[in-house]
């Protein structure tokens, strides 16, 4: 039978990681362990790894933390043949999650599965939208006969809830050990161009949704531009920004068939956000370091050079 580990990454943990762990607890597949990787000791809460036995705690400085490298340290520190990653403000939607997104390894070519994100009841309307955009209803398996279909989407994969064929992450190098953001779609594009598959699946559902601001997605989707082109042998040649035109259209077209034509200037202002760093993220070698440090959410990662 399939061995499943969970790693988590956490920082100054609170209610919404308990409720992960108690909704992990309650899953219908049994999970070996669940590694936190845990920023700051000193925020970590007492009493919590005698509440949940599966856990084991790793403690590192906010110097240390890496999107990728403490991610890629858990993995190695486990044995199972799947690792799940997900992260602390992810819930599961139901006792089936864990379950589900084994279930696509019965495919040897699947080197990795992703689960859909549900939006929390606070989520706003567009953001609603493009998650079920991102998520939609239907489950698909994408390999490298989809790039000129699907463009970058091909190499979409999420570790707020992702599983990985540890073997396979090995084989591949895992995660960047250091990297501003994106390791999960950089080793997916990796596993793809090397002959595996990535599976969605739809069935296998966590709560996770963000309202992020215009502000805020012009530093994500810098820091994701930054991503691809320091990776040319992944993200080269392979369309990216169409897919983004297409989600505009849509959401205005959704705020129209829904009666609220008012949220289109959100729609707008957000997109624009998100193209406005894209593009400044995609040009950021001829920026200066001040410049750079206003524009990124990841400011960390440049004070020892990129």
């Amino acid at each position: 039978m399939l061995t499943v580990d969970v790693l988590i990454p956490v920082y100054r943990p609170g209610a919404l990681l308990e409720r992960l762990l108690s909704g992990l607890e309650a899953q219908s597949f049994p999970i070996g362990k669940i590694i936190l990787m845990n920023t700051e000791q000193r925020y970590f809460p007492e009493g919590l790894q005698k509440s949940y036995p599966k856990l084991e705690v790793r403690h590192l400085t906010r110097a240390e933390f890496d999107h990728g490298g403490t991610r890629d340290a858990g993995i190695r520190s486990s044995a199972a043949d799947v690792v799940v990653c997900m992260t602390q403000d992810a819930v599961p939607a139901d006792r089936y999650l864990i379950e589900r997104l084994a279930e696509s390894f019965s495919d040897p070519q699947v080197w990795a599965a992703y689960a859909r994100q549900l939006p929390r009841p606070d989520c706003s309307e567009v953001e609603r939208y493009t998650r079920s955009f991102n998520y939609p209803q239907e489950s698909s398996v994408k390999g490298r006969s989809d790039l000129e279909r699907l463009g970058v989407k091909t190499f979409f994969c999420s570790n707020v809830c992702a599983a990985w064929r540890r073997r396979a992450y090995l084989e591949l190098g895992g995660f960047e050990r250091k990297t501003i953001f994106n390791e999960d779609m950089i080793l997916a594009g990796r596993m793809v161009l090397a002959g595996g598959k990535i599976a969605y699946r739809a069935d296998a559902q966590v709560i996770h949704s963000h309202n992020y601001t215009a502000s805020e997605q012009f530093h994500r989707y810098f820091d994701l531009a930054v991503s691809q082109v320091m990776h040319p042998e992944v993200f080269a040649g392979v369309s990216s920004e169409s897919e983004g035109m297409r989600l505009v259209k849509k959401t205005v077209g959704h705020c129209m068939r829904i009666g609220k034509p008012w949220l289109i200037p959100a729609v707008i202002s957000q997109n624009a956000g998100k193209f406005l760093g894209y593009r400044a993220g995609r040009h950021y070698r001829r920026l200066p370091r001040s410049v750079i440090r206003m524009c990124t959410m990841n400011r960390p990662f440049w004070e020892s050079g990129d």
